[in-house]
Formats: structure tokens, C-alpha cells, sequence
């Protein structure tokens, strides 16, 4: 069983950081701005809403024990690539609008700003609005 907030597959950083760890550090970045609860949240419905493009989806678990929250990532996620799983592509796309709509561009410019998701182009670049 995996640890409190970390992943079942146990990996994260590395020069060819795997989907798993990239994971890792979006759930420890939201945990931090936004608190467990709603980082549950919001990932498991962002994962609801892509799971019909990204069928990997359906592997992903996030569940509260006791007073901490657990996640167990699909299998895939933990292989160290260049590429980026389409799946958690798909997840961040769906959970950008949400955050913006909550928390305007404020944690998402944060995101962006975060050199794991910004060489690899996973958070779109976020506007200063006046």
C-alpha cells in the first residue's frame, strides 16, 4: 500500500521524469497551495472527466484513510520516458479550467512556473489579465 500522499509506484524525479513522478509533484504542489482535501477532489474529477479519451484513467485511485489521502496511478505511469502519458496530459487539461474557475490563474500561473511541468509543456502558459 502506498505511503500517506505518494504513489503505489513509489518513483519520482530523474532526468526522464515518469508520468508517476510528474503525478507526485502536481498532487504535492496542490496539496500545499490548496490542502489534501481539495486536491482529492478536484484530481478525481478532472480523471472522471478525461477517463472516456485516456481509458488509463480508470487505474487511478485517490482515497482518504484514516486522516490522509492515498493514490494508486495506473501501471503505465511509472515507466521513465520522455514522453508524457496522453492520460495525465488529459487529466491536466481538465483540471486547468477547474482551478482557474475556483482560484483564478493564481495556481495554475504557479504550475506553469514549476520547471517539471514547464519544459515539458504540461501546464499552457497563463496569461496576466489586468
Amino acid at each position: 500500500m502506498p505511503g500517506p500522499m505518494q504513489s503505489a509506484n513509489g518513483r519520482s524525479g530523474g532526468a526522464a521524469a515518469s508520468s508517476a513522478s510528474l503525478f507526485t509533484s502536481l498532487w504535492n504542489a496542490l496539496a500545499d497551495l490548496l490542502g489534501t482535501a481539495a486536491t482529492a477532489t478536484l484530481l478525481r474529477r478532472s480523471a472522471r472527466r478525461a477517463m472516456a479519451r485516456a481509458p488509463e484513467l480508470v487505474e487511478l485511485t485517490i482515497v482518504r484513510e484514516s486522516l490522509e489521502y492515498r493514490y494508486t496511478l495506473p501501471a503505465i505511469w511509472s515507466d521513465s520516458t520522455e514522453a508524457t502519458s496522453g492520460g495525465l496530459r488529459l487529466l491536466v487539461a481538465e483540471l486547468v479550467p477547474l482551478l482557474v474557475e475556483l482560484t483564478g490563474s493564481v495556481v495554475v500561473r504557479h504550475l506553469a512556473r514549476m520547471p517539471e511541468f514547464r519544459d515539458r509543456a504540461i501546464i499552457p502558459p497563463q496569461e496576466d489579465k489586468p
